[in-house]
């Protein structure tokens, strides 16, 4: 169902982006692997080339393309090299995020206008420059990971910095959807309802301890192929959270996902 499709997909190097990208290269699509990282950080771990060597290897076509979605001339180089190399774009993954949990006084401007920068200015300026070619694509979807919105003063009281960009990104979805209808493109926001183990968790929130409480990102791969094999003018103007993408499916053994099998699960912000 995805044999030559062409999926773009930002931050997409490492954790749930690269996930994304190798879920569906099984499936035979052409993955362009758009990220910042040309040299491995131990840290993080993966750049943009071997993503795209494990992509090519698990049966899909790649492009590598170095990509810092906070310049707009980037954005745009990026987008013409996907389409010069595989035709057009019919998926486009907005996943890169940056996050910085903390309250107003502790938030340094520079934090705030990076989160901004890549989170709303980023996510907006990718939609600008794919959707002229979305429109022209096969089942054209834009995924957006980004939560439902929730006003609980929960969410906005402790990091609300970062909660305003997050909420942006899932209205620029739900804008698409509704700007985008006529057009035939799929616009749905997806967030997991716990946490994911990523490089994020594991450095920024909660060491190799929240990692264990948490799911693989496999578990938002797998929903991502659901939703982008779905017909687009069905299927638009959601805030999807992951188990109820897979109870759709008729998917509720989730304990696979789990990085310690039957273990406790912590919830993931916003849900």
């Amino acid at each position: 169902m995805l044999k030559n499709k062409t999926v773009f997909i930002t931050g997409a190097s490492r954790g749930i982006g690269k996930a994304m990208a190798l879920r569906l290269a099984k499936e035979g699509a052409n993955i362009v692997i758009a990220a910042k990282s040309v040299e491995e950080d131990p840290r993080l771990g993966g750049t943009i080339f071997t993503a795209a060597k494990e992509v090519e290897d698990a049966g899909g076509q790649a492009l590598a393309v170095q990509l810092d979605i906070r310049h707009e001339e980037q954005i745009q180089s990026a987008v013409q090299q996907a389409v010069d190399k595989f035709g057009g774009i019919d998926i486009l993954i907005n996943n890169a995020s940056a996050i910085q949990l903390t309250p107003t006084e502790q938030t340094e401007s520079k934090r705030f206008d990076l989160m901004q920068s890549i989170n709303v200015r980023g996510t907006f300026l990718m939609g600008k420059y794919c959707i002229p070619h979305l429109k022209k694509g096969n089942n054209p979807h834009i995924i957006t990971l980004s939560p439902p919105i929730n006003l609980n003063p929960k969410w906005m009281g402790g990091h609300i910095a970062y909660t305003i960009t997050k909420y942006s990104m899932s209205m620029l979805a739900l804008g698409w959807a509704a700007e985008l209808k006529g057009a035939g493109v799929a616009s749905n926001a997806l967030w997991p309802r716990t946490t994911i183990d990523t490089a994020a968790v594991r450095n920024l929130l909660g060491g190799e301890a929240l990692a264990k409480m948490s799911r693989t990102t496999d578990i938002l791969a797998d929903c991502v192929y659901y939703i982008v094999t779905k017909p687009s003018h069905q299927c638009t103007g959601h805030t999807f959270i992951d188990e109820e993408v897979l109870a759709a499916e008729g998917i509720t053994d989730l304990d696979k996902y789990a990085v310690v099998p039957g273990g406790q699960l912590y919830p993931d912000l916003f849900v």
